[in-house]
């Protein structure tokens, strides 16, 4: 992969094009089972930096530059979020945004389409799923719904899962812009196998559930496609080998592995597709939270975190806010213990507590945690958050 960073310059100099190939891809080659060649990652999905209109001049240069070094078999595409659709629902109604699809999507489509490349997404059932659980089986999203199904009414077409909905709407959407061929590679797809408390659904059972189904759909000889594209094949790569332990954001951010950090397996897997269902025999732990999470949460140091960026942290919280850390001061109700753990977690509930409803979160950069456990003690209250 190209780093976003580099889009800009490597749309305006062949050069520098030819120099990243050269270093990048030529010397591995002759060892390296390389295929696919993609430029940034969900470069659409963010407010536009300057990269966006560079985005598929960027593609066509490494394309050149690949076939000035004489190599042949290399795709190159870009990954995008599945939000470069302004709409989704039903499929047939899949729309690219706006902003984006006479600019940069018709032309990144006529240059896919003319390298016989990949239209590359990542597609998460799982957010669909979290952000409308009212609305959407889970059971449908796992591909486990055995009389859930969709019809779509502007096509007649029958949907048996969430996921073939969200790659038919991306196909609809190209057959708008006249490009109802170019082929679709899942560049992400997965589901967390842990969260937040107010994550929902972010478990093992799931996890392995939907991981287990989803490789048997795509492994299935002859392929299945989906109800706009039956037999077509969707090549695809699961999100992610590892749990990301380090990573910021909300915890399933950390929990998209099929592997501990260590290397140890979170749960069994077979990615061939070779195994049948039956025969995971090792018993997944019961879902605890299929349901939203009800009742109060508070937020906490997490453990083992960098005491440094904690302290930064806790400047950054005590400046926001109305009182935020007025009961951390000394000689107030919650100063003792004077340890930088204590006052910080005060400090990050306070702030969540005031901040939730307006986009606050508890994750500072990876440092907090949430607890449902009131770490509140004698006259120090640590101020909640009701979910």
């Amino acid at each position: 992969m190209i780093p976003n960073e580099l889009i800009q310059n490597i749309s305006k100099s062949q050069s520098l094009s030819d120099h990243w190939v050269k270093t990048n891809v030529v010397p591995y080659y002759s060892d390296v089972k390389i295929r696919y060649l993609l430029v940034g990652n969900e470069i659409l999905t963010n407010p536009d930096t300057g990269t966006w209109f560079n985005l598929v001049p960027a593609m066509r240069r490494i394309k050149a530059s690949l076939k000035t070094h004489k190599i042949t078999k290399i795709k190159v595409g870009t990954p995008s979020a599945l939000n470069v659709l302004e709409s989704s629902f039903p499929p047939s109604n899949g729309t690219f945004r706006s902003d984006i699809s006479g600019p940069i999507i018709k032309p990144m489509l006529r240059f896919l389409d003319r390298t016989k490349s990949f239209f590359f997404i990542d597609v998460y059932p799982y957010f669909a799923w979290a952000d409308n659980h009212q609305n959407i089986n889970l059971d449908y999203a796992l591909f486990k719904a055995k009389n859930v199904t969709y019809t779509d009414p502007g096509t007649n077409l029958t949907y048996t899962n969430l996921l073939d909905q969200m790659l038919d709407a991306v196909a609809f959407a190209m057959k708008r812009l006249g490009y109802p061929d170019v082929r679709i590679f899942i560049a992400e797809t997965g589901w967390p196998n842990d969260g937040d408390i107010d994550q929902i659904g972010a478990n093992i059972y799931n996890s392995a559930t939907f991981n287990r189904n989803v490789i048997k759909k795509l492994t299935t000889k002859p392929a299945i496609g989906t109800p706009a594209r039956p037999g077509w094949v969707i090549p695809s790569i699961i999100f992610a080998l590892y749990n990301e332990n380090q990573k910021p954001g909300p915890g399933t951010e950390r929990h998209f592995g099929l592997l501990y950090p260590n290397g140890t397996k979170i749960y069994e897997i077979d990615l061939s597709g070779d195994t049948p269902l039956s025969e995971y025999t090792k018993p997944l732990p019961a879902p605890t939270n299929n349901e939203p999470y009800k009742g109060k949460i508070w937020c906490m140091v997490a453990k083992g975190v960098n005491e440094t960026a904690v302290g930064d942290a806790l400047s950054y919280a005590c400046s926001q806010g109305n009182k935020t850390c007025d009961a951390i001061q000394t000689g107030k109700e919650c100063y003792k213990p004077d340890s930088l753990f204590w006052h910080a977690s005060y400090a990050f509930s306070s702030y969540w507590a005031q901040f939730k409803k307006s986009g606050g979160t508890c994750s500072f950069n990876g440092l907090a945690t949430m607890t449902p456990k009131d770490p509140s003690f004698g006259h120090c209250k640590f101020p909640g958050t009701t979910l």
